[in-house]
């Protein structure tokens, strides 16, 4: 698995296997919250065959503690949108994963919304709420929130260590350069064809949304190229954030700049949709025509 060149702060699975377990430790502890121990713990277990066998391997040492010991794992954690968000004191990844909700800096009124759950979930759980929020939206953090404070404390407590082990899956990959984990990107793409004249739909702008109970956020706008599609995936190299989006498909524009007789009937095309899947492809074909289009929404592949 050699071959993979290390940028600056990464290392590869050869030098891991080969280094000093202090070394060792030194480039892996930080992969679990405040909890270099998971890595000491693995470090005779050396050499691993790949990442996804390292992280394996660590894994089964945390699944392997008893209930008062993992307890106290889970607690060092932080609580999203919690006290430690808000004055910056969580670790380096936390705030960066955090960050990446602006969990930092809600309102009033969201930052009371998360204070009571993460009141309420401490005190039935006796440890903070964890999730792998680069996996979700706002709106789909909330509802796994209220809807895991209905567990019992065993099985929420192994869905805290899921969700740790998405975490620290993603923290590995960003740590070895040569790490070659499966499934750790989604992505979305688009291909739009012009029905009137069978062939694809170049220069239509096309606007993605998030769409949440506040209203709609543009993630992007863009423009078909000359196949019809993007240059790029709409959305790509990290997980996908689960939630509503609404893809907006300025059509009349289209046919009007290319000298469409007659006014086109319509005008913005919206195409709703779920990502229920961080780690799938989406794909989104239309067929368009001044009065009237198709769309679907395909999974996979």
């Amino acid at each position: 698995m050699s071959g993979a060149q290390a940028v600056p702060g990464q290392t590869t699975l050869a030098q891991l296997n080969a280094c000093a377990a202090e070394a060792f430790v030194d480039s892996l502890g930080s992969v679990f919250e405040h909890s270099p121990w998971v890595a000491r713990a693995v470090a005779a277990e050396r050499p691993f065959a790949s990442v996804q066998a390292l992280h394996d391997a660590m894994l089964a040492v945390i699944r392997a503690q008893p209930a008062p010991a993992l307890a106290e794992f889970l607690s060092v954690h932080p609580e999203l949108a919690g006290s430690q968000a808000r004055a910056g004191t969580m670790t380096a990844d936390s705030i960066h994963e955090q960050g990446g909700l602006a969990l930092d800096n809600l309102g009033n009124t969201e930052n009371a919304r998360w204070d009571a759950l993460n009141a309420a979930y401490r005190a039935k759980f006796g440890f903070p709420f964890i999730l792998c929020v680069r996996r979700h939206t706002r709106t789909s953090a909330l509802k796994s929130f209220e809807q895991r404070l209905l567990n019992d404390r065993a099985t929420e407590m192994r869905a805290a260590v899921d969700e740790i082990a998405r975490v620290s899956r993603l923290r590995l990959a960003a740590r070895i350069a040569d790490h070659r984990l499966p499934r750790l990107h989604g992505q979305l793409t688009i291909q739009v064809l012009d029905g009137s004249r069978d062939r694809p739909a170049a220069e239509m702008q096309v606007d993605l949304n998030e769409v949440s109970p506040s209203g709609r956020r543009t993630l992007l706008r863009t423009t078909t190229g000359h196949d019809g599609g993007t240059r790029e995936p709409l959305l790509a190299g990290e997980p996908l954030r689960m939630g509503q989006y609404e893809l907006c498909f300025h059509v009349g524009d289209y046919f009007r700049s290319r000298g469409e007789a007659g006014a086109p009937v319509l005008d913005v095309v919206p195409v709703a949709f779920l990502l229920a899947d961080a780690e799938q492809h989406y794909h989104v074909p239309l067929e368009v025509e001044p009065t009237g289009y198709r769309a679907k929404v395909l999974v996979g592949g």
